[in-house]
């Protein structure tokens, strides 16, 4: 099965009495043990499909049926030559606030979205954006997913203690200008994060929240000072991704009164968009995703309410009465621009109810 946008799609069926020679091969040249097929094991090759060059992430899982073998595709140049900040989805006031905090010298730019949900293409992004030859720029990831020329890039290695932790105290001997790191998941990694922000580095990394102001209260729970948080994050963005309508058979009808009622306290649109179904788009009416952005800028307002351990849904209203476009206004302006559609939006921010 390919998962192509999200969704899963049946390709074909493979003989049983080939299993084992095709999970045998994936994990010959994936450098994999095939011998071992009690254990999980994960590895990786490379290919050129079409003069682009693809990098195979391999995971094996053994199940009662036998391994179950997925292959995660990345192309390694897709940030380089496909993607730029202003592509990725941000509405213009949002890039605004979002390139303000990634062109200080120091502080901290932090990320939130669900696994999958682009992160690390906006974080690369975002580095290409400032990229230049007079800044030292090193990056710790795992897996390091896209290649960019310029730029130092470091492998987490787990396995030997190699973690971020480690990773990032050493990056920190490097004289580096600006630091990505790929996710901050414990409270070292965080503390040492957010200390390099207050030296004069620019540090770069994502957080697993609900929405932006989320992950200023989960640096706090992971044990950093609120004073120092409130110092050293310049701008906090979570971010979605969301299926386009397919052009091939977009088609317009009108709103129900449910559909209506949800872009209260607004009138709503008269018509509506969305996909009938065809060849092109697999017969389910999308094709292709694109990102929704919530971006939220920590004033001096803020970190007053962060140092003074203010309630997360008070630093959410004062966000939204100062004009801060979340993920469900995000979404809506997409539907309302004939982008995606309203069910879309809803099944991708039910959480922002």
């Amino acid at each position: 099965r390919y998962r192509i946008d999200g969704l899963l799609f049946d390709l074909l069926e493979v003989p049983r009495s080939l299993h084992l020679a095709v999970v045998s091969r994936l994990k010959i040249i994936s450098r994999l043990d095939i011998a071992e097929r009690r254990l999980p094991q994960d590895g990786s090759f490379a290919s050129s499909i079409a003069g682009r060059e693809i990098d195979f992430r391999v995971s094996t899982l053994p199940t009662i049926y036998g391994e179950k073998v997925v292959l995660r595709l990345l192309e390694k140049e897709a940030v380089v030559q496909h993607y730029t900040l202003e592509s990725l989805g941000f509405d213009p006031d949002q890039l605004e606030l979002f390139m303000r905090g990634i062109r200080r010298p120091w502080g901290m730019v932090l990320l939130t979205g669900p696994t999958g949900s682009g992160k690390s293409t906006t974080l690369h992004t975002a580095i290409k954006a400032i990229k230049s030859p007079r800044k030292n720029i090193v990056t710790v990831e795992d897996p390091v997913e896209y290649r960019q020329p310029g730029i130092q890039q470091v492998q987490v290695k787990s396995e030997i203690g190699f973690d971020f932790s480690r990773s990032l105290r050493s990056i920190l001997r490097q004289d580096p200008d600006i630091i990505m790191v790929g996710e901050i998941r414990d409270a070292e990694t965080a503390q040492i994060a957010v200390r390099a922000a207050l030296t004069g580095h620019l540090v770069l990394s994502t957080l697993h929240t609900n929405d932006a102001v989320s992950t200023l209260v989960r640096l706090v729970n992971i044990g950093v000072e609120p004073f120092l948080v409130a110092t050293a994050v310049n701008v906090a963005a979570a971010q979605r991704l969301v299926k386009k309508i397919c052009k091939h058979c977009k088609e317009a009808y009108r709103p129900s009164p449910e559909e209506t009622a949800l872009f209260a306290p607004g009138p709503g649109p008269e018509l509506l968009y969305r996909g009938s179904g065809c060849k092109q788009c697999r017969n389910i009416g999308y094709a292709g995703r694109m990102a929704l952005y919530e971006v939220f800028w920590v004033n001096a307002q803020v970190r007053r309410m962060i140092i003074d351990n203010v309630d997360a849904d008070q630093v959410r209203k004062y966000a939204a009465d100062s004009g801060m476009v979340t993920l469900r206004e995000a979404g809506f302006r997409r539907v309302m621009q004939g982008q995606t559609t309203l069910d879309e939006i809803m099944s991708v921010v039910a959480d922002q109810d």
